[in-house]
């Protein structure tokens, strides 16, 4: 069994939400291999976003054979609610929130460890020098994600070079300010909290990543940009009303 588990102060919280991911689950046992092979005292969580496939009944499977915390409710709330819900509920000194597709493979969090002495957010960044894509998206993906992130930049004078890659980590005091402050629920949350915590004072950086796009992403085309866009109004609005005081 995995003996780092255990301890109550792990140095870092591994937070995944899950929707609908019978299929993908088995990459939790490389989540677990790669800590196991570190002096990390570490805990999983893992978040079940109202999923309506298998996934409960797979997570509950695989807790024979591995130890985590699980969140789970009915409803699909949305990635943003589900990494607020496991961020909250973790106890790491650091909380390091992925995927379960491992677009970003879990190895990279080897090149956040010297950072994170230095910064209160790490995140992983597949725009910046270094980075190195192996799959890449649909042209058409790529095209609005660049528009989206240099649209970020400018609304919300934030000069990030990549909003959504999904391999991010916080030190738990920017946890307790930034995700108690989170309005959004779904696909602009990435933003939001990023805008959050540069309005908090607190330092971030971006570290190069691997990255390979999963085709069977869950990333509807047009809606999910559209509704990216109206979040983008919903930060400035909810700044506007002090929400982020």
């Amino acid at each position: 069994m995995h003996k780092k588990l255990f301890p109550k102060l792990p140095f870092v919280s591994i937070i995944m939400p899950l929707y609908n991911e019978e299929r993908r689950l088995l990459n939790l046992s490389k989540i677990y291999k790669y800590f196991d092979n570190t002096d990390l005292i570490y805990e999983v969580i893992l978040i079940n976003d109202g999923s309506r496939d298998k996934t409960l009944k797979k997570i509950n499977e695989l807790s024979k054979n591995f130890k985590f915390k699980l969140i789970s409710y009915q409803e699909n709330r949305g990635k943003g609610y589900a990494i607020k819900a496991g961020m909250t509920a973790a106890s790491g000194k650091y909380r390091l929130f992925t995927d379960i597709d491992l677009s970003t493979p879990i190895e990279e969090f080897d090149k956040f460890l010297p950072n994170l002495p230095d910064y209160d957010i790490i995140i992983g960044s597949r725009k910046k020098r270094g980075s190195r894509l192996i799959i890449h998206q649909p042209k058409l993906r790529e095209k609005l994600g660049k528009g989206f992130t240099k649209l970020s930049q400018w609304c919300l004078s934030l000069s990030l070079t990549d909003f959504t890659c999904g391999f991010k980590c916080f030190s738990k005091e920017a946890v307790e300010k930034i995700f108690s402050r989170q309005k959004i629920d779904r696909w602009g949350f990435d933003t939001e909290i990023l805008f959050i915590g540069k309005k908090m004072g607190f330092s971030i950086k971006e570290v190069p990543v691997v990255w390979k796009n999963d085709r069977e992403t869950k990333v509807r085309l047009p809606q999910d940009i559209i509704n990216s866009l109206y979040d983008l109004i919903k930060i400035r609005y909810n700044k506007f009303r002090g929400l982020y005081d």
